[in-house]
């Protein structure tokens, strides 16, 4: 039996294909099979495309990709993370999905769509927050943006692990990791930041950074920028539910819906 306590995590930071769906699941599978032991295996945002807001010419529906991620789940044997352009009924959606090797699909549609970059016109926003349990863990999907709104990755005890998929751009490095940090803390909960690497259709630079942080908010795996790199921990959930235990801040943790505005 596996030890349940324990998580293997992989995070993909890697570079990516402008809106070239076959080009970027073919470079990915190359770098997967550098993932053995993994049980979780973190992709980027918008890994088959790149963060494109031609979402006429570049979401696809449920087929291809999303097969794809199932293929390899099967294969690395662990699930598999990470966001596709996806066209549903009401539009296009950024959708995280979360596979496993069991062919187990959940899916997060992104909420907080990227305004300064039109993702708002693009894309449908989703309205739901998503947590999966899978290995006796409870995992928290979140998509780029997402991680500047932290009453809505509240840690309302109901997740151990915050996922964060992203295609964030250089200049905001610091916010980027900063804040990876402070959801962590906040929130007493792993957190893993999925960055990618290069530049995109639209001149934009990525310099990844992408962080796997313990629930003290210090890095247990971390990469130099601006290279494509395979960050690995293993996730520990005794420590963690000793460390809430002995520190249990989440019981003081603010009912913000019941505090009323100052007028």
């Amino acid at each position: 039996m596996p030890d349940l306590t324990e998580l293997n995590v992989r995070v993909l930071q890697t570079e990516l294909v402008w809106q070239d769906a076959a080009a970027n699941r073919l470079q990915l599978a190359k770098q997967l099979l550098d993932c053995t032991g993994a049980d979780v295996i973190v992709l980027p945002e918008m890994f088959s495309s790149g963060f494109s807001m031609q979402s006429a010419d570049i979401a696809e529906p449920e087929g291809e990709t999303l097969n794809w991620l199932k293929q390899q789940a099967v294969l690395t044997q662990a699930a598999l993370v990470g966001s596709v352009a996806t066209r549903i009924k009401q539009g296009c959606v950024n959708r995280c999905y979360f596979v496993t090797p069991d062919g187990e699909v959940t899916y997060y549609d992104k909420k907080h769509l990227f305004r300064m970059a039109g993702e708002h016109q693009a894309y449908v926003a989703g309205n739901e927050r998503v947590v999966v349990r899978y290995r006796g863990w409870r995992l928290l999907l979140q998509v780029c943006y997402d991680l500047r709104f932290p009453v809505f990755s509240r840690n309302r005890n109901d997740y151990d692990i915050a996922l964060y998929v992203a295609n964030w751009p250089a200049a905001r490095a610091h916010a980027w990791r900063t804040l990876l940090q402070a959801r962590a803390i906040e929130n007493q909960a792993y957190v893993l930041g999925c960055n990618r690497v290069g530049t995109d259709g639209n001149g934009i630079s990525y310099r990844g950074d992408s962080l796997i942080v313990d629930f003290l908010g210090k890095p247990l795996a971390d990469v130099a920028p601006a290279s494509p790199a395979i960050l690995a921990a293993a996730l520990n959930l005794a420590a963690l539910n000793q460390y809430r235990q002995q520190f249990p801040a989440y019981l003081d943790t603010d009912a913000f819906a019941l505090i009323p505005p100052k007028s």
